[in-house]
């Protein structure tokens, strides 16, 4: 699950999400992207460029 805010500034950044995974998955430069959208805080680009999409692994796992 993507993060709606950034951890350390605070700006929402949620809502580009979306636009952002999109244009990523269609090959498109990242770098661009993020400047397109107006991500351009380091805190907030790394939260981009970190996010790993695990929730369809840890949805297989039933609770104990």
């Amino acid at each position: 699950m993507f993060p709606v805010r950034c951890f350390s500034c605070g700006k929402p950044i949620g809502a580009v999400y979306e636009e952002y995974k999109q244009r990523s998955d269609k090959g498109e430069d990242k770098k661009k992207i993020l400047k397109d959208l107006g991500v351009e805080r380091y805190c907030c680009k790394a939260i981009f460029l970190g996010n790993v999409e695990l929730i369809d692994t840890v949805g297989k796992f039933k609770k104990s």
